[in-house]
């Protein structure tokens, strides 16, 4: 080539632009994580989260932007015209979903009675979040499947040895001749949404009524996540009363159960997780505990699969904020690095302490879990997932859009995962009641269940005392709570307070004392803002940007 045309060819120098975040130990590089996971006595679980983010930090996060560009095909039908409700995934997903089951994200807490166990085991979803969140859609579903499913001892005895066997089989072929099965759940109908008592599915006994007996279903959900799992907890109606059935994808004599996939959604987010339409066209199931038990029994599950909202949307914030961080580290303006421009130091550490206080929250839960058998704890559990899934989930969507700008152009982008973790915020905050249907769930469960009252305000109490901006902020609280008038109308501030009384309490008493007061300043006092950015000057933004740093 001639000078000229070499000339010619080049027009630029790439320069100023970071290194990708890649090729590290998603656990071992992340100070915040590991604080959490040793602070409530997961810390017996090192070895394993490293081994788990050290795939997670590599091939992984490959496999998640494979698994979300190639999106799930929905097969009816063979070459044949046989009826086979398939969906076909990305090599990459199976990847994902294998790594995550032979790991015990889907079975650590069931298999292993070791204090601690259910935080390391939400140290893995946080993890696994971060190379995809779609496909954490049905390994959360069979997690959480276990309380309910063990409520009916003789389809228990089948089925959990199979859920808890951290074996991943995804090949369409009967449950029976796996080794290792997956669960998801159907509730959801056109007509009712979150109000699951407009269902209109109906179930009828085969051959006798009663728990454990196989039941033949008729109706429609208007969602069903994972339509591959392998069962589906279900709510139908027997009579005038629901109750909740587990429906495998094939019979018991090994011809296929008729729960026909109508389509596939075409979802904002949540990619590379398919959720589908589907029909019961006599499909049987087992029916778990008593006729018209069904809400309570699935209750369960539900319980989980919220706690689960709060760590998946808790990653989304960790993960935004690293990149971020990392992005900005790696950019130079005005003489000097992007992330130590005061204006942009202040955002970063603003992103990275709502991330942490979302993290602290949804690890108080887990050891909470880990010590049910308390029934102060067991009540805790039942007021304060609400007030977690309602807020992280909805702080999450916000949050992802700053840690976007934070990037810039190349965020908006989808080879950048900050465009992902933006598209996937909103699920969490809709998936499993949304923010109203979290408020009026507390509204009645306060109602109903005073000891959960008691247990909320026990745990802020534990921490009166330890700042005065905080005990003022309490007591304001405890008044405003006093006020019973216009309660449903004014659900979502008394929320909103109690989010932030909480995830101030849990600093407080379990994290760092600087955090704590970071948080406190930012959050609680008078002058605090809503956006992201307005940390006051007494807070040391540096200091919180480097604790969020990743360290590879």
């Amino acid at each position: 080539m001639s000078q000229d045309n070499h000339n010619q060819a080049d027009t630029h120098q790439v320069f100023n632009q970071p290194l990708p975040l890649e090729n590290f130990n998603a656990f071992g590089s992340d100070t915040v994580l590991q604080y959490w996971v040793t602070r409530f006595g997961g810390d017996w679980g090192t070895e394993r989260l490293l081994q788990f983010g050290q795939r997670v930090g590599h091939d992984l996060l490959a496999a998640g932007f494979d698994a979300n560009k190639q999106l799930p095909e929905f097969h009816s039908h063979d070459r044949f015209g046989h009826r086979i409700d398939q969906v076909i995934y990305h090599p990459a997903y199976h990847r994902l979903m294998s790594h995550a089951i032979e790991a015990g994200h889907t079975s650590l807490p069931w298999a292993d009675s070791k204090g601690g166990a259910h935080v390391v085991r939400a140290a893995m979803a946080y993890l696994h979040n971060q190379a995809d969140p779609g496909s954490g859609c049905p390994l959360t579903m069979t997690f959480a499947s276990v309380p309910a499913i063990a409520q009916q001892a003789d389809v228990a005895e089948v089925w959990l040895p199979l859920i808890t066997s951290c074996i991943y089989d995804g090949d369409n072929k009967p449950w029976f001749e796996k080794n290792g099965v997956t669960i998801g759940m159907a509730m959801t109908e056109k007509q009712g949404g979150s109000d699951v008592r407009a269902n209109t599915t109906t179930a009828i006994p085969v051959d006798k009524a009663g728990p454990g007996q196989l039941y033949s279903l008729t109706g429609h959900k208007w969602f069903c996540s994972a339509p591959m799992c392998d069962a589906f907890l279900v709510l139908a109606k027997t009579g005038e009363k629901l109750s909740c059935f587990l429906v495998p994808r094939w019979r018991p004599d090994g011809s296929k159960n008729p729960l026909h996939i109508q389509r596939l959604k075409n979802k904002l987010g949540n990619q590379s997780n398919a959720s589908s339409e589907i029909e019961f066209r006599g499909a049987y199931g087992w029916l778990l505990n008593e006729e018209g038990r069904g809400v309570r029994t699935i209750i369960e599950m539900v319980a989980l699969t919220r706690y689960d909202c709060m760590i998946g949307s808790a990653a989304l914030m960790g993960q935004g904020a690293r990149e971020a961080i990392w992005h900005t580290a790696g950019r130079e303006v005005f003489g000097k690095p992007l992330h130590q421009q005061p204006l942009m130091l202040n955002v970063l550490a603003d992103l990275a302490l709502e991330a942490e206080a979302a993290l602290a929250i949804s690890m108080r839960i887990a050891h909470a879990l880990d010590n049910k058998q308390d029934t102060g704890q067991a009540a805790l559990i039942r007021s304060a997932t609400s007030i977690g899934k309602y807020w992280i989930c909805k702080r999450a969507v916000q949050h992802s859009f700053e840690a976007m700008e934070c990037i810039g152009g190349v965020g908006y982008v989808n080879e950048n995962v900050c465009s992902r973790l933006y598209r996937e915020a909103p699920v969490n905050s809709i998936w499993e009641g949304s923010g109203n249907v979290q408020c009026l769930d507390l509204v009645r469960v306060l109602n109903k269940e005073p000891d959960t009252l008691k247990a909320l305000f026990a745990e802020f109490e534990q921490a009166r005392g330890k700042h005065s901006v905080f005990d003022q902020y309490l007591d304001n609280l405890l008044r405003d709570f006093a006020d019973q008038t216009d309660l449903q109308s004014r659900a979502r501030q008394l929320m909103e307070q109690l989010a932030l009384t909480w995830q101030a309490a849990t600093l407080l008493c379990y994290g760092e004392d600087w955090i704590a007061e970071a948080f406190i300043q930012a959050r609680l006092s008078q002058q605090s803002f809503h956006q992201y950015g307005t940390l006051p000057a007494s807070v040391d933004a540096r200091a919180i940007v480097d604790r969020a740093l990743i360290k590879r």
